[in-house]
């Protein structure tokens, strides 16, 4: 952490806008790709050829959380169905009907930025498209209320509310958190909580919220690879997040996708 703390500088504001426009791009490149017949490996390398070719690295390959002895493998994070998290790639064929999680991030001139989004594989059912749906907005909801002065507890209860109105669970043991200066850092921001409690926000903050919601249980279950979190009822799980920064006014959404 910099003498600057949670708040980044307007040099390093710059290049996490760089490195975001550069991630987005990837992710939406690594979404058209996603369709039956692909492997979630082939997606990984995907990801990883043009985070290198645009001389960036990956942020998750080889990182190590606290507590965990062997590095993560992939490039990208990749989910299906009933995985929540950190599902990685492997030769596993994607099914019409699938539908999968892509959470990567990349370190771009020594900085970090954090997205991931869940993509249907081909034709999915509808109760699959609202899950996925209801997680976007309640992303949305969080980063409406992402403003200086507001708190952390603010955005999960916005995320919360949105994702119990539509009869869905919130994950409370995975969440959102700083980015910038390493991939995680204070704070974490939970995606359920009290008005006006934790952190309060402020201007030059950089945040990656990350909305996890289920279909059936909250309950999940660390599988044997030690990173792959599933849904303890097996139903299915999404995921939505951005890099964000805190300012006077509404939040930027430094990793905002092509539609």
């Amino acid at each position: 952490m910099t003498k600057q703390g949670f708040i980044k500088t307007e040099e390093e504001i710059a290049i996490i806008r760089e490195g975001g426009e550069r991630l987005a791009q990837i992710l939406c490149a690594v979404r058209d790709a996603t369709k039956p017949g692909v492997t979630t490996g082939d997606l990984d390398r995907l990801a990883e050829k043009m985070m290198r070719e645009g001389g960036d690295e990956p942020a998750f390959l080889h990182y190590t959380p606290e507590g965990m002895d062997i590095p993560y493998p992939g490039s990208l994070c990749v989910s299906v169905n009933d995985e929540i998290v950190h599902g990685i790639g492997s030769e596993r064929v994607l099914q019409e009907g699938d539908i999968i999680g892509i959470d990567t991030g990349i370190k771009h001139k020594g900085l970090f930025t954090d997205s991931a989004l869940t993509v249907p594989v081909g034709n999915i059912d509808e109760a699959s498209k609202k899950l996925i749906a209801v997680t976007e907005g309640a992303l949305r909801a969080g980063i409406a209320v992402a403003r200086s002065g507001n708190t952390v507890g603010d955005i999960g209860h916005a995320i919360e509310k949105h994702v119990k109105e539509q009869g869905f669970v919130v994950v409370e043991e995975l969440g959102g958190h700083g980015v910038g200066y390493h991939q995680h850092e204070d704070p974490h921001v939970a995606n359920y909580g009290d008005r006006g409690q934790g952190m309060r926000l402020k201007p030059g903050m950089v945040l990656a919220l990350e909305p996890i919601v289920n279909a059936g249980t909250r309950y999940i279950k660390l599988m044997s690879d030690g990173y792959t979190y599933v849904t303890k009822d097996h139903k299915r799980s999404a995921h939505f997040e951005h890099t964000i920064l805190i300012t006077n006014g509404d939040a930027e959404i430094i990793t905002k996708r092509a539609s």
